[in-house]
């Protein structure tokens, strides 16, 4: 078995991409769209149509697979790669990428992966560099043709490579609301979503002027709950406020008054846990993680049960470690297409075993389908902490694709070994 052929066409997403920082200096809503100019290089609007890559991989015997090159919603803010644009990519996955893969095994997915890795990143500067969103993309196809190609799921090939005893349970879905924080999150009780809702907290105006607008939120989450949720249904509250709440207070974040907010908050969401993502946006890395370990020493000291959640300028496998190391949160977003390779994506995960601090398999809701599909393989290899509904904002078909994705894996490997369920055992990983 060999690979043939890797080719790419322009492709939808399956939402838009926003330019953040023009979001958070004041761009008015119109409609669905965002009136004002944009501030971010490489957008034409505050918001416009999302764009993927399809990556066709096609092997020896006839059979093709594909993975979705995508970018986050938020591109080029916190550090990450600039807005993607499918067509100026195209060359490099049918050039450098194809020239390095064609004619290598399928099968070893560990090495080619590391081939990808291999070719210029932007950060190198070269003149083929590839955008996160290509490693992304192009690593969904290699594990899909290892699993082709080896009779496997892709969650046995991901764990193969990184020696680790798969999930036996379904992750918990994470479900994200957009702005229809209310009405989607009805949806999600009354499926029982573990882990809700998401809320899209990212302007002043839905935060309030002194934050009370969250605590209204989650006074109104916490009741619906109750009179939505199935019998015995225990949630996890998980809300992301883009940095807002840093702009309401200031640092330093362990003052009584940021502590004192927070104890409104975990009231508010009270019987059910509660984690806030993104608490604020300190422009670089090491300034970030000193002030998450802050806040997150702030609220132990004071005895407030809340989670903070690591996004902003936590994009890649390096910056996760370092989050992990400084004790700089409760929960780190692995943000996928951020991280490049889905396999990059598994060692984020991983580098949270053993530590206080659990792995939030995130990513964006301008995914795929395919690319979401690939995140359940990924979830499920490492037994991450919760996985997000993905793509696009109106949570029923994100939360399809990877539930049903995540249980017909479950329901295969337990087919091939039974035992496996019973016990809880590696088995033979397929």
């Amino acid at each position: 078995m060999r690979i043939e052929s890797v080719r790419a066409t322009p492709g939808a997403s399956g939402f838009y991409v926003d330019d953040q920082a023009a979001i958070k200096a004041g761009a008015t809503e119109d409609g669905f769209a965002y009136a004002g100019d944009p501030v971010t290089e490489g957008f034409d609007a505050v918001r416009q149509a999302g764009e993927a890559l399809i990556v066709e991989v096609e092997l020896a015997d006839g059979s093709a697979v594909r993975g979705d090159c995508a970018a986050v919603q938020y591109s080029g803010a916190g550090g990450r790669d600039p807005l993607f644009r499918a067509e100026a990519y195209r060359p490099v996955v049918e050039g450098p990428v194809a020239d390095a893969l064609e004619g290598r095994d399928p099968r070893a997915f560990a090495n080619n992966a590391a081939v990808v890795e291999s070719l210029p990143s932007r950060a190198s500067g070269g003149g083929d560099s590839l955008h996160t969103a290509l490693r992304y993309g192009v690593s969904q196809a290699l594990l899909f043709a290892a699993a082709r190609a080896r009779r496997a799921t892709p969650t046995g090939v991901l764990a193969d490579a990184l020696d680790t005893a798969p999930a036996t349970e379904p992750v918990p879905v994470f479900g994200q609301s957009g702005d229809a924080r209310r009405r989607n999150a009805e949806k999600m009780l009354l499926k029982g979503v573990p882990v809700l809702p998401h809320g899209l907290f990212n302007s002043e105006a839905k935060l309030g002027s002194d934050g009370e607008r969250l605590v209204e939120y989650l006074e109104w989450l916490g009741s619906r709950a109750a009179d939505l949720g199935p019998e015995g249904y225990e949630p996890r509250f998980h809300v992301d406020v883009y940095g807002t709440v840093g702009e309401l207070f200031g640092p330093p974040y362990d003052r009584a008054e940021v502590v004192d907010y927070f104890a409104k908050l975990a009231a508010a969401a009270d019987p059910y846990p509660l984690q806030v993502e993104g608490p604020m946006d300190a422009g670089d890395r090491t300034a970030q993680i000193r002030r998450m370990a802050e806040l997150r020493d702030g609220l132990a000291d004071a005895g407030v049960p809340v989670d903070i959640v690591a996004d902003e300028w936590c994009n890649t496998l390096d910056d996760v470690r370092a989050f992990v190391d400084e004790g700089a949160a409760d929960v780190v977003q692995v943000k996928t297409p951020d991280l490049g390779g889905v396999q990059r994506s598994a060692r984020a995960v991983t580098a949270c075993e053993g530590t206080d601090t659990r792995a939030y398999l995130g990513g964006t809701c301008n995914e795929t389908a395919v690319s979401a599909r690939a995140c359940v393989h990924v979830a499920l290899a490492t037994d991450a902490a919760q996985l997000l509904a993905k793509p696009g904002m109106g949570f029923d078909e994100g939360y399809m694709v990877v539930t049903n994705e995540m249980r017909r894996t479950l329901a295969r490997r337990e087919r091939a070994d039974p035992q496996v369920a019973a016990d809880g055992s590696g088995g033979d990983r397929r």
